[in-house]
């Protein structure tokens, strides 16, 4: 697969199958990640990775307590009925996959959540190529982010949670979403 290949067909994936990611494929993912480009070759970003259905699933609950205010100021236009459903109590935020690896960098640096980023995206399209989903929950940044949930997942105080993403094995087929074209400002 080229990278052209990968950037088309990569979606995010929100229906896993409960099939484990083994540790030499969640090992090649953290190396596709820090071969990401940073500022001022700083590689700011460290990982956590959580395999721990029980500990996913506390997690995911714990998510929902924050996702009702989070979810209006960073979705506001999502209507009542699809809130209702994001926390119902059946309802895991991390769509039941098998693997979530949380992206963090210190706090210091002005391109460091850039950094975090450009990282994920590389982390993202090495899974699709390795046939994994992935989704980025950035619903559950402010859960992953309290000092409770810090200190549980081993994430030092001065560090911030940017990017959880979850991988596992889709559990059917993603369809592709439209994309708009480019919205050219200028062009000279």
């Amino acid at each position: 697969m080229n990278i052209n290949e990968a950037i088309a067909g990569r979606r995010s994936v929100r229906d896993y199958k409960a099939k484990d990611v083994n540790n030499f494929s969640v090992r090649k993912l953290l190396e596709a990640a820090v071969h990401a480009p940073n500022a001022m070759h700083e590689e700011p970003w460290a990982f956590v990775v959580v395999q721990d259905k029980n500990l996913l699933d506390r997690l995911s609950d714990h998510a929902k307590k924050f996702l009702k205010n989070d979810l209006d100021v960073v979705h506001p236009k999502v209507i009542s009925h699809a809130r209702d459903d994001l926390v119902a109590k059946n309802f895991n935020v991390f769509y039941n996959a098998t693997t979530l690896i949380v992206i963090c960098g210190n706090s210091t640096g002005k391109f460091v959540a850039a950094d975090c980023w450009l990282a994920a995206q590389n982390l993202m399209l090495a899974a699709y190529a390795q046939g994994f989903g992935t989704c980025v929950i950035g619903l559950a940044v402010s859960a992953i982010n309290t000092p409770e949930w810090k200190k549980e997942l081993g994430i030092p105080a001065d560090m911030t949670a940017f990017v959880p993403i979850i991988v596992g094995v889709p559990a059917g087929e993603t369809p592709p979403v439209l994309c708009k074209l480019p919205n050219v400002l200028n062009w000279k």
